[in-house]
């Protein structure tokens, strides 16, 4: 049988090059799309597919939480991980998310389908520029290791220009608890305001720059 694949990518041209790659081979076939974080966990979850080629830095939810829960919700799924970042913090993160490769997408074209082939046969795979992580590497501490998943969800879709309201009613919360995990994470973090807060989401590449 076809390996399933679904692509999370929020540039079109970028999931239509990816496309055209899988395609080209007959064992592979590209089952769904997705443009945000969100969409991707709700395309894995009806699509329940054999292989998500994820992108790290997506609107909404970034691709690194989106595999978090995926990996927690379908266990048959795996997750490659594409980023234009090839820091031991990134890679580490996506590691310990659940994510069974990552590659650079300066070298998609050429390492995208050895990846695949990889993780379909149990085995992690890192791209050209990419090392392994080791766990007990000091430089593998973040800040971001001080928050929950919930206040990861919250500071990017802040930083993304959401209202409260806007974040409960994505999150079936009420706004208030909302406002309570936003004031959270800033003491958390040192913050005292949205610019700052901006800065280290865009620094840890929590969400998109553009």
């Amino acid at each position: 049988m076809p390996v399933k694949i679904l692509i999370a990518d929020d540039h079109a041209i970028v999931r239509d090059g990816l496309r055209m790659i899988l395609e080209s081979q007959r064992d592979l076939d590209v089952v769904g799309e997705a443009c945000d974080g969100r969409e991707a966990i709700a395309q894995a979850e009806l699509l329940k597919p054999d292989v998500i080629l994820m992108d790290i830095a997506m609107p909404e939810l970034n691709g690194i939480e989106a595999t978090r829960i995926i990996c927690e919700r379908i266990s048959t799924s795996r997750v490659i991980i594409l980023s234009m970042h090839n820091s031991n913090e990134h890679v580490f993160r996506a590691i310990k998310a659940g994510a069974a490769a990552y590659i650079l997408k300066e070298s998609v074209g050429s390492s995208v389908v050895k990846a695949i082939r990889a993780v379909m046969k149990g085995t992690q795979f890192f791209g050209d520029g990419v090392e392994a992580p080791l766990e007990n590497n000091s430089v593998l501490k973040s800040p971001i290791d001080s928050l929950s998943p919930r206040e990861l969800e919250v500071i990017q879709m802040v930083v993304e220009g959401k209202t409260s309201a806007e974040i409960a009613e994505i999150l079936s919360l009420s706004p208030k608890s909302i406002e309570t995990y936003r004031s959270r994470l800033m003491v958390k973090l040192g913050v005292n305001n949205i610019p700052s807060l901006v800065k280290f989401a865009l620094l840890h590449h929590i969400t998109p720059a553009e």
